[in-house]
């Protein structure tokens, strides 16, 4: 799923929501982040409508503007949250990763294998002694 469409989604889960609603709080969720543009919105809620995971809710004329506005389905929930499950699961791997780096021993600059004090003797790219 791309960003995007993740946010869209995002977007969608409290309640329906317009174009220019759905890209303010795109914007709003993602940290200013994700910043679509008009063409690029109608795209991704194409492509979710396709896919099932969004419907169009219902049609307004507000100052004489049609506005559509989508909701999430079933589909579109449940996507959703396998999406956020996965990036928690990701964000968290990320972390135990850095939390162990940060606990072991750094090789010296310039040190490609051996101790963090410097390269162990051994054969070289080409076979000889490094």
């Amino acid at each position: 799923m791309t960003q995007a469409a993740f946010f869209v989604l995002t977007a969608l889960a409290d309640q329906p929501r317009h174009g220019y609603g759905i890209l303010r709080e795109v914007e709003e969720l993602s940290g200013g982040a994700v910043q679509m543009r008009v063409g690029t919105l109608y795209g991704v809620l194409d492509r979710l409508t396709a896919d099932g995971l969004i419907v169009l809710d219902r049609e307004e004329v507000q100052q004489g503007r049609l506005r559509r506005y989508y909701r999430l389905t079933d589909e579109g929930t449940a996507a959703l949250a396998a999406e956020a499950e996965r990036l928690a699961a990701g964000a968290s791997a990320a972390k135990k990763r850095i939390a162990e780096g940060l606990r072991s021993p750094r090789p010296a600059p310039g040190c490609t294998s051996g101790t963090p004090d410097g390269p162990l003797a051994g054969p070289g790219l080409a076979g000889g002694l490094a």
